[in-house]
């Protein structure tokens, strides 16, 4: 083990003895099912050596072990993005100490833009698959020497998001009357939404949502052979056309994401019973 993720997992078992068996990522506005946890321990950000700072509306910067439908969890309330000046190494820090911490099955949330006509603000999508516009441009959490420990130099990532738990997902949103989209998400760099052209684009590229986030994660994920799954809450349409009178906004997408939030915490709760 690297140093750098030896002196995290040393802080944080000063908190806690416990080995949590699932990771959560918690995005924009979707941090309260964290507050749920029973048994919680809350860990500030700051006090993590090595840990970059969530500096996003929405992202409150902690890290919280705790049980939820009898699992042991570790959830990453708020994330740092790329946007934000941190390198590709640095915003999947905490996937690699959740790795280390004992997680083998990830779980991941973000809010993204409905590119698909059939989408509708509120609703939410499971990932079938992702378009990395980051890491096609050359941006990689892999990039530089292997960590042949972890992983192989050469991840595949057809499988990114793991079919048992996508049909775990389905069940559960059909159990509870959930509209469930499924669709491919494609990752931006930000911090900037899209313009009308590129909405446009997305779609002839077969994208069906657009967000900042979760793909670098589901790298670093892979590479360390975890089970993925994620979850975006669409929290806004995205504008295809300039002759229009308005703009999206963060205060649209943290607004929105009060209405998506139950929907996700009933999801993820149900994957948690059956896995």
């Amino acid at each position: 083990m690297q140093e750098i993720y030896k002196k995290a997992i040393d802080v944080i078992r000063q908190y806690t003895d416990k080995t949590p068996e699932i990771g959560l990522v918690l995005g924009s506005g979707l941090g309260k099912l964290a507050d749920t946890l029973e048994n919680r321990v809350a860990i500030a950000y700051d006090k993590i050596p090595g840990w970059p700072q969530s500096t996003v509306a929405g992202h409150s910067g902690q890290l919280v072990i705790g049980e939820l439908e009898g699992k042991i969890v570790v959830a990453q309330q708020g994330r740092a993005h790329f946007y934000e000046g941190y390198d590709l190494k640095q915003v999947t820090f905490p996937i690699r100490i959740m790795y280390y911490l004992g997680v083998r099955t990830l779980i991941l949330t973000n809010a993204a833009g409905g590119l698909n006509v059939n989408y509708s603000a509120g609703d939410v999508m499971l990932l079938q698959d992702h378009i990395n516009f980051v890491g096609m441009a050359g941006f990689s959490p892999l990039r530089g020497p292997n960590d042949d420990e972890i992983g192989p130099r050469f991840p595949g990532m057809v499988q990114s998001y793991d079919r048992e738990l996508r049909a775990i997902a389905r069940d559960v949103a059909r159990e509870n009357n959930i509209t469930l989209r499924e669709g491919v998400y494609v990752c931006l760099a930000g911090p900037t939404f899209e313009t009308p052209a590129e909405v446009r684009m997305l779609r002839i590229l077969g994208a069906d949502a657009a967000g900042m986030s979760t793909a670098h994660e589901v790298v670093v994920a892979r590479h360390a052979g975890m089970r993925v799954m994620a979850c975006s809450g669409i929290t806004n349409v995205a504008i295809d056309s300039p002759d229009v009178e308005f703009e999206t906004n963060h205060e649209e997408v943290l607004e929105t994401g009060k209405v998506i939030v139950p929907k996700l915490e009933t999801i993820i709760r149900g994957v948690l019973q059956k896995i």
